[in-house]
């Protein structure tokens, strides 16, 4: 089966979606289909540019800023996306007739461009998603009911309306299309993040003494820096453990509240946090393999719950979780009933400063937590099963 994956970051960008999508096409690959990305890319130089990876065809189409733009400027590229791929990419798809398609949101803008390559491939979809937006964003502030917010909902459900599956990523979320009557309206099912068992052979680094953490315990964050992640939460952590004089805090990564917040770490004169720029992939999987503790956060008033992609890459490496996140969030009971992290409600800073401190005095607590973050990764979130999952509904085609 040729089988197409949409999404709006592919490798070698350290957003979780690039490497979900890889591991997911490189599975497809493995199993005898022919996977295709299609994905955005605001630096190549020519209007498409098309390599075989691994035995992936990618397509990567030039398009305006998205992942550095100003909210304005990314909201107004992503809404395009639709039309620029397909009127960029039109005659590969003609050349590359594919029996199904699976598209990853974030983004919400998949939904016209889904609809046209289905028609002309005469196929089905499979929505994989991530991110039910915009209604994070107006649980967050971020967003504020009206013309915009109205927008956006519309092409939330020009995508779901696109998809003949919608394969949701927590019990939660399917409780969220329940709750407000949309398991009426679209096939959903629960879908788990996957990650490969094995990631061959990662490049020992010398992070520790270029950053200058030599004998610290090192508290991780690496993704996306933005409003969902209210990583406030993380600065107030830092504060709280200040007078720690073994521990530093390191997030990797970029996003729209790098630069706030960065100026807010020099006004509270904190060098127990460092935000370090996004790295290439390589690089960032080096960066896991080397330090100690996975950080999670998620802003405390969101109503829709997620399994942050970033967790898995802690799994993979045997690194305890400590998680400040929403309520309701089942990643909590997950964490805490596998044993695997240490896990409490953003707002809750006394509980989640002890937390931290027990993962920093005790070393045999993080070992005892990291092994069983990768017991829970080989059980839960396998590729294999994610691949097998998707394709089940799809046998008269497989």
């Amino acid at each position: 089966m040729r089988i197409l994956l949409l999404v709006v970051y592919y490798l070698p960008s350290t957003m979780s979606s690039a490497k979900l999508i890889h591991d997911l096409a490189a599975e497809f690959h493995r199993l005898g289909h022919e996977p295709m990305v299609v994905a955005p890319d605001e630096n190549i130089l020519r209007d498409t540019e098309i390599t075989c990876e691994g035995g992936i065809e990618v397509l990567r189409v030039r398009t305006g800023k998205i992942k550095k733009a100003s909210k304005l400027l990314r909201g107004f590229n992503e809404a395009r996306l639709s039309n620029t791929i397909w009127r960029k990419g039109k005659h590969f798809f003609d050349d590359h007739p594919c029996d199904l398609i699976i598209y990853y949101s974030p983004t919400i803008f998949w939904g016209t461009l889904v609809k046209r390559l289905k028609k002309l491939f005469s196929c089905p979809s499979y929505l994989v998603l991530r991110d039910i937006f915009p209604q994070w964003a107006l649980d967050a502030g971020v967003l504020r009911r009206g013309m915009i917010y109205s927008y956006f909902k519309f092409k939330e459900k020009q995508n779901y309306e696109a998809a003949d599956i919608i394969g949701v990523q927590s019990p939660a979320n399917l409780h969220y299309f329940e709750e407000n009557g949309l398991d009426k309206q679209y096939r959903t099912e629960l879908l788990y993040n996957w990650a490969t068992p094995h990631e061959g052979n990662i490049q020992a680094s010398m992070h520790r003494v270029r950053l200058e953490l030599k004998g610290k315990v090192v508290f991780f964050y690496g993704g996306n820096i933005g409003v969902a992640q209210d990583m406030d939460n993380i600065i107030r952590l830092a504060k709280n453990l200040q007078n720690e004089k073994n521990v530093h805090f390191l997030l990797v990564g970029d996003g729209s509240e790098v630069s706030r917040l960065r100026a807010d770490i020099v006004s509270n004169g904190l060098i127990n946090i460092t935000i370090h720029d996004a790295v290439g992939q390589q690089e960032y999987l080096s960066m896991l393999s080397e330090f100690n503790v996975g950080l999670i956060s998620l802003d405390r008033d969101l109503r829709t719950q997620n399994f942050p992609g970033k967790l898995l890459g802690y799994m993979y490496h045997s690194m305890p979780i400590l998680a400040s996140i929403n309520p309701g969030n089942d990643l909590k009971e997950m964490l805490e009933d596998n044993n695997a992290g240490l896990v409490c409600i953003n707002g809750e800073d006394d509980l989640l400063a002890s937390y931290a401190r027990r993962l920093l005095d005790d070393e045999n607590l993080r070992r005892q937590l990291g092994l069983n973050a990768r017991a829970l990764l080989e059980s839960t979130f396998s590729v294999s099963k994610a691949a097998k999952q998707i394709l089940a509904h799809f046998n008269r085609k497989n």
